[in-house]
């Protein structure tokens, strides 16, 4: 297939990193009408032929969720109707991720549900990052390219890092990040046990590693509220780590996040452009991973290898 039959469209969620995107390849941004009726529903039109052609529609989940989720299975499904060769969900934030277990009775796995409807509305394949899980990946029955935002965070970290830097994970279940981050980095390694009192409020428990007179980079794949980050901070900052950063793949901030990262227990939140995030003159710098989709698109759209981007430079 040649790059000439690739068509990349946009939902409402992330257009500024969908024109990124475009920008980085070459190619221009599709044309598409992506409107409400006033009840609500999504409207959706393909303003141009895209008969036989290869169909990238980037659409982060992010808030409002259901209807940026909705607006991407229209789209699929209008891009079927319209007699696309292929079509590939570009998901830079993939929503429902944390519902990815059954860990209580009678609840959904909503992450597998809507893997499932990517699937019916007519999705050949996805693309995403820095998913909350690896075991996601396995909810598809359709390629999944998962492509992972540490070589954007260590290129911008490389040339910050300070001195004794201590990479620690805020949960357990991010061990395995950071110890990639901290293999990478030549940094020491630890870890904040907490407990989740509710939905917005955490408590950080314990401490695994030596972080006195330390720096520390804390690394999560997502966050909303901060509460998760802040728990930690309290608890290093009481055991005497100095400057205290965070590398969060998904920055989906709320108001709550915004008075927790005011507060100043965290110098700098360093995040990506997979949603869109207003940084209100806080400590948040945001990188762009505009030229990593966008080189993962034109591979796909070559059936070349997308390998050669999990490399690190040096590495």
């Amino acid at each position: 297939m040649s790059e000439s039959r690739l068509k990349i469209f946009s939902g409402n969620s992330n257009r500024a990193l969908a024109e990124d995107i475009c920008r980085s390849i070459g190619v221009p941004l599709g044309e598409a009408t992506v409107t409400s009726f006033p009840d609500g529903e999504t409207f959706v039109k393909i303003d141009e032929n895209i008969r036989g052609h290869d169909v990238f529609i980037i659409q982060s989940t992010c808030p409002p969720s259901n209807q940026h989720l909705m607006e991407l299975l229209i789209m699929i499904d209008a891009a079927r109707r319209a007699s696309a060769n292929r079509i590939t969900a570009v998901l830079p934030f993939y929503g429902y991720a944390r519902q990815d277990r059954k860990d209580q009775p009678r609840v959904p796995i909503t992450a597998k549900l809507v893997a499932n409807l990517l699937v019916s509305a007519g999705a050949n394949r996805v693309l995403t990052m820095d998913l909350h899980s690896q075991q996601i990946q396995g909810f598809f029955d359709i390629p999944v390219d998962h492509l992972y935002a540490s070589p954007v965070f260590f290129d911008y970290l490389s040339k910050t890092k300070g001195e004794n830097l201590v990479v620690c994970s805020p949960d357990v279940g991010g061990m395995k990040m950071a110890a990639a981050y901290a293999d990478l980095l030549g940094a020491s390694l630890g870890m904040v046990a907490k407990r989740r009192r509710s939905a917005t409020t955490v408590e950080a428990i314990s401490l695994v590693g030596e972080v006195e007179g330390c720096d520390i980079l804390l690394v999560d794949d997502i966050t909303e509220t901060a509460g998760t980050l802040t728990a930690a901070a309290v608890m290093l900052r009481d055991r005497g780590a100095k400057k205290i950063r965070a590398a969060v793949s998904h920055c989906i901030l709320n108001e709550i996040a915004y008075e927790r990262i005011r507060s100043g227990l965290i110098d700098e939140l360093i995040t990506t452009n997979t949603v869109p995030i207003d940084t209100r003159g806080l400590p948040v710098t945001v990188l762009n991973v505009a030229g990593l989709l966008g080189q993962a698109i034109q591979r796909i759209n070559t059936n070349e290898s997308i390998t050669s981007l999990f490399r690190i430079k040096g590495f």
